[in-house]
């Protein structure tokens, strides 16, 4: 098992005025009403990750809006934003936290930033590392790439830093005619899938060469909620390539212009969940993978999930009873709106012991025994 967040604790982000969250190592399940905060969890997680690939924080924050968007209630009821970052590894705990505070012309700048790595069993042994304060973009990025020094202990920064780069958000809604899926991608863009999908067909094309056995395995997993599909069917111009597929017993190849919005985001859902581990990054987010799909389909997906959750941390936002199913109980996240401000809860399975044994735990959510509804 890669490294994992162990918790998150997040003051004045949207309608994150104060909550913590604690993260299995497999799966976290966020379910709730419309508005009740699961998107702004990823979004803050999404944030972090920009923070740390490249000194990208406020260009996110300016794509988002503007800082005045991003903190509760807007600038005048929350001036400071923050959050403490638990991370695990083998040897301990690494610990980040930072404060921004809103700034002109509507940016942010930190007030605090420090990090430490705890042993376990000596967690009360550490001081923080303290990285100053008036800076815009994170200088944890640069004391991982320093020498070890008395100031710095780069190991203890390379770790938090590598991790919290290394989540990535997957978001497949966009299936409009402007969809970065229908249209031509670079061949050579496969290391990765990209979180909006649009390198699918070079991704797809990359396993096909180098790894035929996945390959098939990925297109008789759609055929299971597809079963007119037989296979992908990639073609190379000029360094481009087009995302196509066949069905059975047809000859003509269908453009992913000709493919529903449907079945689009279960390509990539399921190309996603079935990635060699050199491909997939070290945490998962996945908002919302059941829009546009038929049950057979999202359950199919919870599956691949769970499975895939034994090798890689996946938090995914759903209000999908189906892809609850395929989750225990401790795995579950309810958050509620309670005046304007995101409330979180988890559960202990033993309380409903007696529920489980005749329902699952989608069924039990929409007899709203986990709250979680309007």
């Amino acid at each position: 098992m890669p490294n994992f967040i162990e918790s998150v604790r997040i003051r004045g982000f949207r309608s994150l005025a104060d909550i913590r969250i604690d993260f299995p190592p497999t799966a976290t399940v966020l379910i709730g009403a419309n508005g009740s905060g699961k998107s702004n969890i990823i979004h803050f997680l999404e944030m972090m990750s920009w923070m740390h690939a490249a000194h990208r924080l406020q260009e996110y924050v300016q794509r988002q809006g503007g800082a005045d968007d991003q903190l509760f209630g807007g600038v005048t009821v929350s001036p400071l934003m923050g959050a403490e970052v638990a991370l695990r590894t083998e040897a301990g705990r690494n610990d980040y936290r930072f404060t921004l505070a809103h700034a002109h012309p509507d940016r942010f700048i930190f007030t605090d930033e420090a990090f430490r790595f705890r042993r376990d069993g000596r967690l009360n042994e550490a001081d923080w590392t303290h990285l100053g304060s008036g800076h815009s973009e994170a200088r944890i990025v640069d004391a991982a790439r320093s020498s070890e020094s008395a100031e710095y202990n780069p190991v203890t920064a390379r770790h938090i830093v590598n991790l919290l780069r290394r989540c990535a958000v997957y978001q497949f809604h966009d299936t409009s005619d402007s969809s970065r899926m229908k249209i031509k991608w670079d061949k050579e863009d496969a290391d990765y899938l990209r979180s909006h999908g649009g390198n699918l067909a070079s991704v797809l094309l990359r396993l096909q060469q180098e790894d035929g056995k996945r390959f098939v395995s990925i297109c008789r997993y759609i055929e299971r909620a597809l079963p007119e599909f037989d296979r992908f069917d990639i073609k190379e111009s000029y360094g481009k390539v087009f995302l196509a597929w066949k069905a059975k017993k047809a000859e003509k190849t269908i453009g992913a212009h000709l493919t529903s919005d449907g079945s689009l985001r279960f390509f990539a859902l399921v190309t996603l969940l079935n990635l060699p581990p050199e491909m997939l990054p070290d945490v998962l987010f996945i908002d919302e993978p059941e829009l546009g799909l038929h049950p057979a389909a999202v359950t199919l997906i919870g599956d691949m999930i769970k499975s895939l959750a034994h090798e890689r941390q996946i938090v995914v936002a759903t209000q999908s009873p189906l892809l609850v199913d395929s989750f225990d109980l401790a795995e579950i996240r309810v958050l509620e709106m309670q005046d304007g401000r995101t409330e979180i809860r988890s559960f202990d399975e033993s309380q409903y012991r007696r529920w489980l044994e005749e329902y699952t735990s989608g069924e039990i959510w929409q007899k709203n025994l986990l709250g979680g509804y309007p």
